[in-house]
């Protein structure tokens, strides 16, 4: 079972080695590493790791935890396939697509690039253009944010959100996609809540994907 770990670490040389001894004396395997953040004294890493099916995922946490300074922020399960090129592999894709598939292609590959549970590409007026497995319906879904000139956090706690989004802690982000009334939309539930980090690279991302699926610019 592999399992996503999300640490604050003291940014100081060795630290993110030491957790990586103390998973690996623990017989934890690591997977892949990914610096989200740094500054102010700290980096946020996310970790993906296979747990040995003999071991309770909380132990994750008691053994990162005995690297002094190191805090989990989250942990989950993480499912789907890792690549260390995953986002240049997709924009690939998206130049290849079929008219009219590369929307389809965004949705189902975005939650695999930022380690989320879904995507979705939803307009202003309710409609859903494209979402991945696991994604909630937006149909019925008030959406007061758009239209979105700029990206922006849609933290779980949000008026909006309807009753049942709130109960199963969703964290979203938001970005432009195309035009300020369409927006890619990625979600996990239960954290962990999105990095402004992670909201920079969205951006970044759909901006050079509505250019390589031929979609006009925000």
């Amino acid at each position: 079972m592999s399992y996503l770990l999300r640490l604050v670490v003291p940014d100081r040389p060795g630290l993110l080695g030491a957790v990586a001894t103390a998973l690996g004396v623990a017989g934890i395997d690591i997977v892949s590493v990914d610096v989200l953040e740094r500054g102010g004294g700290v980096a946020v890493d996310d970790v993906v790791v296979d747990l040995p099916r003999d071991r309770l995922p909380d132990s994750l946490i008691t053994v990162a935890q005995t690297v002094p300074g190191v805090q989990v922020e989250a942990l989950r399960p993480f499912h789907g396939p890792l690549d260390t090129h995953r986002e240049l592999d997709l924009l690939e894709a998206l130049a290849r697509a079929a008219e009219g598939t590369a929307v389809k292609l965004l949705a189902a590959e975005l939650p695999r690039v930022f380690h989320s549970g879904w995507a979705a590409v939803v307009r202003a007026d309710g409609e859903v253009l494209a979402a991945s497995d696991a994604a909630p319906r937006f149909e019925d879904v008030p959406l007061p944010w758009l239209p979105l000139s700029s990206p922006r956090l849609l933290p779980s706690e949000d008026d909006w959100l309807p009753e049942r989004w709130r109960e199963m802690a969703i964290e979203m982000m938001a970005a432009p996609f195309g035009d300020p009334a369409t927006a890619v939309v990625l979600g996990r539930s239960g954290g962990p809540v999105y990095r402004r980090s992670e909201l920079l690279r969205l951006a970044h991302l759909t901006g050079i994907a509505s250019t390589v699926a031929h979609l006009p610019p925000v």
